[in-house]
């Protein structure tokens, strides 16, 4: 008897011992669920929203960040925009490096990502926050977003006047988890045509400085973006024909959404 006494008391010391360890197991387990869901919370995205101004000019909103793609039309046209944390210029022609609107614009605190061949042309008494050289294949990572410089140039004969490869760029953003492909002036380069996984993509077409509708529309077919922008369509003779350059592109692959906004209003 007595030594079913000691039996019985040592398996209740046992049991007791054991009941911490449980207790603790259990606010151990509940901690990591917490920090799982707290983790996961951080990883909501903010929305891209872009506005288009004028022929190659937009302005992106990202949370709080303001990107001025290739400002033009003066102070005016950015009525109703703060001013913006970066800029973004392709080349050195008047509609995309326009030197008046640089100035009437509140740049002193912004970043302004430019190719070296820009960047020569700014005057001294132009105020701007910090100025970035990026030329082709270059890319460089900024607060809340990537930039990749990719090369924008003619290959037409007639045209290489006005674009030699390498003086301007187009430009690759991975922001807000999409990749934003913007043409710049070009023409269906095969650095065009290889760009993979993009979901927006902002395309020239206009005679005679970038190329016609037809090799806008094959180089679209080619590289397969989500959803493609006609832009830049003004030439010498015109607007292009940006209609045509929906129907070739759904003719091609229905997949592809063609979103035409009115750049010329």
């Amino acid at each position: 008897m007595k030594h079913l006494n000691i039996i019985i008391l040592g398996i209740c010391i046992i049991l007791s011992s054991c009941k911490p360890e449980k207790k603790d197991q259990m606010a151990s387990d509940n901690q990591v669920n917490e920090t799982d869901i707290a983790v996961s919370t951080d990883t909501k995205k903010e929305p891209l929203d872009i506005t288009p101004i004028s022929h190659a000019t937009m302005v992106m909103r990202y949370g709080e960040d303001l990107i001025y793609v290739d400002p033009t039309g003066g102070a005016e046209a950015f009525s109703a925009f703060e001013a913006p944390e970066y800029v973004l210029i392709t080349d050195i022609h008047g509609d995309h490096y326009h030197q008046e609107t640089l100035q009437a614009l509140d740049l002193s605190a912004s970043t302004v990502i430019a190719p070296t061949a820009v960047i020569e042309k700014f005057p001294e008494d132009l105020k701007i926050g910090t100025v970035v050289a990026m030329d082709n294949g270059t890319t460089k990572t900024f607060d809340d977003f990537e930039i990749e410089a990719i090369p924008m140039y003619n290959l037409r004969e007639e045209a290489l006047k006005f674009h030699p490869k390498g003086r301007g760029n187009g430009y690759v953003l991975t922001i807000g988890g999409e990749r934003i492909y913007i043409s710049g002036d070009t023409e269906d380069i095969p650095e065009m045509r290889n760009l993979t996984d993009i979901d927006k993509a902002f395309v020239c077409m206009n005679l005679p400085y970038t190329m016609t509708v037809d090799k806008a529309a094959e180089a679209v077919l080619e590289f397969k973006p989500k959803t493609v922008y006609p832009y830049h369509y003004r030439g010498t003779d015109g607007l292009s024909d940006v209609g045509k350059f929906k129907t070739l592109v759904n003719q091609g692959d229905e997949s592809i959404e063609v979103v035409q906004w009115d750049w010329y209003q």
